[in-house]
């Protein structure tokens, strides 16, 4: 499973039937991304909303 699978900016589209990343990149920053010189992505952010829920029981 990659980071982007629990992100919370990887949204499902069901026209398209694809999940896609909804953070705007820009030009420079897609091109780190594509050719892997980037190895995390600055604008990940936990799609789990109840981490922090079960934190506290």
């Amino acid at each position: 499973m990659s980071m982007c699978e629990t992100c919370a900016y990887y949204t499902y589209d069901n026209e398209e039937d694809f999940y896609f990343c909804t953070v705007n990149l820009d030009e420079d920053e897609m091109y780190s991304f594509i050719s892997g010189t980037v190895k995390r992505c600055p604008y990940y952010r936990d799609g789990d909303e109840y981490k922090l829920v079960r934190k506290q029981n």
